[in-house]
């Protein structure tokens, strides 16, 4: 019967919740044939009923520390539920029992022998520990008589940790009035013959005799012995420690020796194991969040952003992810406030729905920014703590090149950040570095290609590239690849013809061509343009290159745009380098470099997991620039998230720079490669950005605002509108609800906002609201998150600008005269030729990012407002292939920013006793 209802259990179990089955573990060390019996009638029983059962077999040679060792790591383990070391340990080395039964984590511990659970039914916490599965076998088949146990008499012969003792709890705590004897009561046949309910597990083949036993009684034998039996094969059979033949006369009910308790064993240990499975899914039920939310200790005037973060004391990052539904062994600790989430996590929830998917953006901003990341900080904060809905932030991890410059860190501001500021604005888990190193390997493999081809015949190349090494000479995958491409299926390397290695060694590549830069994470103008190959030793083979800062890389882009490792090495092997001298395309993978890159990138690839102020998830990963690539943190981290927030969650995550920009390559970019679909925009306004576009002074960095700016001016406001009306429309655009956050400064009036508010309106943004919540923390976004819940209950009808299979030439029109508002565009020599060579080597139907000012709608940076009318120039064209899109070049624009006059670093310093960061991001 037992058996037959886990069995239903568990098919419940696998039907509600798809490729999930309870799991046990059985650690065995030695191999006792005894021992080596029953884990066979448990693993059978497992099978029966539909548990993934595991035999663990260590030798007898294994010492404590071993076998502590493999307990741990089935403890992390989320897939076992259930897990039993197998006694006695038979070892050669001595293992102390007790601290080997102790080390199995209480809420797996399904024989009940670690000293937490028998605490706990010591004093009759039974609906919070594990019951040892003899006691709880004797006690079902008690129930199974219709005996009421509440009242009656009970002796329980035997005093173990793992029968008698427990056996004595539990009728205790069932009401009865127990008694427990030993071998050494004088009186037992005295209390034997009180017993309404009797238990023997004394370990003495049939020390109870039948006359002893109260007429009616509850006989339940424990007792496995073997006596000399010359009528058996084996000379001996199995007795209990009840004389049976005479018992059964005066017994009501007796479970007999074997075929009683053994069993029921068996099945109490699959009972519990099952248990531990449904305690697993209700503790981390997919969607199901308990978090503890920080208190914000809010101060007026706001201190500076390292102050308060410093004021505020993170939880441990492990806490945090065992909050949002993260199991120990998908987490990477690195340290306490920081950690890597594993991509595992998203086959185990596969079968989940997706959450509320919501981007925030912002109108065209001025060089100081709108407070993007802020708004989206402070509408996490609000949905999280104060209206207590899952919700996680997104976000791109920022480079040091602004942080040391002029900008500054990008972990938001005031009561509205990600913690710890510092941790986040510099190293973090050294995602950045990895793809410094990794974009670099590209580069030397690219010269030190053309040097060697330069130097050496086809033959001394071949003989390198392909060396015997004792006497065996042998392609590698990614050389087989290549011969593929080339059209040559051959494998073995002594078959190729002269012309096929000369093919295989030679990329013959074009130093005109080459498109791939050295990076640093660092602001360095004087890195803009360098000559390379100056040394002796490179034979005079120089050439004119550069350095971009690392966050332009393409493998930042191919980062943001994975959607897992498979992907993101495949996307490495396409990316584009230069081109032969013939125009075709040289990639990653004719380098041979692909596998290396993946390797580098291994790490990378996993998101990073931090908090904020407030107390709720952040997921800080990739930081792609936003104009010459897509400006979104990455795919990966949107589905983790959207997959652990639950269907009535919600992710938040921003685009970079202006609606006309980071929104829309979020659209047709980010949103196409990924396959999610968005429910509402939320684009951040501010009155100082408004007045700009109305005609207000310039606006620039480290300089006092203007008169204009600090003074109300409603006339200004209402014309710099045209600038919001028109970003709005653009969200709208792509059928996609929009929710204006009109992001107030504290030299706003009142009057000013509300213009703004009602413009929006007007405009048609599902709604607009004024917040506060630099200064307030998530409270001051509440009406925000309110008017973002009503808004994702909204229909959508998200579509795309354009369709990939359309030419080059229209695709950037399309965004140009319905993104931009342009009359037209304008392809000067080198982009016409560039969209002539991408298309005939097959890029023609990549997606479109612009890369132009975002100080604009045009490509002025000083044409404010709405301009209309415009041909917008595009100079250049360039290939992220391996990301996935092409990049005009709208105006001039360099990847390597310049440090100005007094940088960031000049307010940023490190206390040498605490080894605290002091100062400013």
């Amino acid at each position: 019967q037992v058996r037959d209802r886990l069995k239903q259990q568990v098919l419940e179990m696998t039907e509600k919740f798809p490729g999930f089955r309870p799991g046990l573990a059985i650690l065995q060390v030695g191999n006792r044939d005894d021992s080596n019996l029953y884990i066979n009638m448990k693993l059978k029983a497992a099978a029966e009923i539909g548990i993934s059962a595991n035999h663990i077999k260590l030798p007898n040679t294994a010492t404590e520390a071993d076998v502590l060792k493999c307990i741990a790591s089935l403890n992390a383990d989320p897939a076992v539920h259930g897990f039993i070391v197998q006694l006695p340990l038979d070892s050669d080395k001595p293992i102390n029992t007790e601290k080997i039964t102790n080390a199995v984590a209480p809420e797996k511990d399904v024989d009940g022998l670690s000293s937490i659970n028998a605490g706990k039914l010591s004093r009759g916490d039974l609906g919070d520990c594990f019951i040892p599965c003899t006691p709880k076998g004797c006690m079902e088949l008690i129930r199974q008589t219709g005996v009421q146990v509440a009242g009656k008499r009970a002796v329980v012969i035997g005093r173990s940790k793992i029968v008698g003792a427990p056996m004595h709890d539990l009728l205790l705590w069932n009401n009865a009035t127990v008694t427990t004897c030993h071998s050494k009561t004088s009186t037992l046949a005295e209390e034997v013959g009180k017993a309404d309910i009797l238990v023997v597990a004394a370990g003495r083949a049939e020390m109870v005799k039948g006359e002893w036993i109260k007429p009616g009684a509850i006989v339940i034998d424990c007792g496995i012995n073997h006596v000399p039996d010359s009528t058996k094969a084996s000379g001996k059979r199995v007795v209990g420690d009840v004389a049976y033949s005479s018992a059964k006369e005066k017994a009501s009910f007796i479970t007999p020796v074997p075929g009683g308790v053994g069993p029921m064993t068996v099945a109490m240990l699959m009972q519990s194991t099952v248990e531990s499975a449904q305690r697993f899914l209700e503790k981390f039920q997919p969607g199901k969040w308990t978090i503890q939310y920080n208190q914000l200790a809010l101060k007026m005037p706001v201190p500076s952003d390292i102050e308060i973060s410093k004021s505020c004391m993170p939880k441990p990052i492990d806490q945090v992810a065992k909050e949002v539904g993260l199991f120990p062994d998908e987490v990477e600790l690195y340290g306490q406030t920081k950690a890597k989430v594993q991509l595992s996590v998203l086959k185990r929830l596969q079968n989940q729905p997706d959450g509320k998917y919501v981007v925030v953006t912002g109108i065209t901003p001025t060089p100081l920014g709108e407070g993007k990341s802020t708004t989206t900080v402070g509408l996490v904060q609000a949905l999280g703590a104060h209206l207590h809905q899952n919700v996680f932030a997104c976000v791109r991890q920022p480079s040091q090149g602004p942080t040391f410059g002029i900008k500054g860190g990008a972990a938001g501001g005031g009561y509205c950040q990600v913690v710890p500021m510092e941790e986040f604005n510099l190293h973090l888990t050294g995602d950045i570095h990895a793809i410094t190193a990794a974009n670099n390997l590209v580069a030397a493999a690219i010269d030190a290609r053309i040097f060697h081809e330069l130097t050496q015949s086809d033959q001394a190349l071949y003989n390198r590239l392909v060396p015997s090494i004792n006497g065996v000479r042998k392609f590698s995958d990614i050389q087989i690849r290549r011969l593929q491409k080339l059209g040559i299926n051959k494998t073995d390397p002594m078959a190729l013809t002269k012309e096929e290695v000369n093919a295989f060694v030679r990329l013959d590549i074009d130093p005109g061509t080459i498109t791939w830069q050295r990076v640093l994470d660092t602001n360095d103008r004087f890195l803009r343009k360098i000559t390379i190959g100056q040394s002796v030793t490179e034979k005079g083979f120089t050439r004119t290159a550069q350095f971009d800062i690392t966050v332009s890389s393409e493998i930042m882009a191919v980062l943001a745009l994975a959607d897992g490792l498979d992907d993101m090495k495949k996307r490495f092997g396409r990316m584009v380098v230069a081109s032969s001298k013939k125009g075709q395309p040289v990639t990653a993978d004719d380098l041979g470099v692909t596998g290396a890159l993946a390797v580098l990138m291994k790490d990378a690839v996993k998101p990073n997991l931090m908090q904020t102020l407030e107390g709720t998830p952040v997921f800080v990963h990739a930081g792609p620039f936003a104009n010459i690539a897509h400006g979104n943190s990455s795919v990966l981290a949107d589905k983790i998230a959207l997959k652990l927030v639950g269907k009535d969650g919600f992710v938040v995550t921003e685009a970079g720079f202006g609606a006309d920009i980071g929104m829309e390559k979020f659209f047709n970019i980010k949103c196409r490669y990924s396959g999610l679909r968005p429910h509402v925009v939320v684009l951040v306004a501010t009155v100082r950005a408004l007045k700009m576009h109305g005609g207000g002074p310039a606006v620039t960095a480290g300089v006092p605002l203007p008169k204009e700016y600090t003074e109300e001016n409603l006339q200004l406001v209402a014309k710099g509108c045209s600038n919001l009306n028109k970003q709005i429309q653009n969200a709208r655009m792509f059928g996609v609800p929009v929710v204006v956050a009109v992001n107030a400064f504290k030299t706003e009036g009142k009057a000013e906002l509300a213009l703004v508010v009602q413009h929006a309106k007007e405009a048609g943004a599902f709604d607009a609201v004024e917040c506060t919540h630099w200064a307030e923390g998530g409270k001051g976004a509440l009406a925000l998150a309110r008017a973002v819940q009503r808004a994702s209950q909204a229909p959508s009808n998200f579509r795309f600008l354009y369709n990939v299979e359309l030419p080059v030439v229209d695709k950037i029109r399309l965004i140009a005269q319905q993104v931009y508002g342009a009359r037209d565009i304008e392809l000067l020599p080198e982009a016409q030729e560039k969209v002539a060579l991408y298309t005939k080597q097959g890029f023609g139907n990549l997606p479109i990012c612009m890369a132009k000012t975002h100080l604009s709608l045009s490509h002025d940076p000083e044409q404010k407002g709405a301009p209309t009318g415009f041909v917008l120039p595009i100079r250049d064209i360039r290939a992220s292939v391996g990301a996935g899109f092409l990049y005009p070049l709208v105006g001039t624009m360099s990847t390597m920013p310049g440090l100005p006059t007094r940088p960031c670093f000049y307010d940023i310093d490190l206390d040498p006793v605490s080894g605290e960061v002091n100062g400013l991001f």
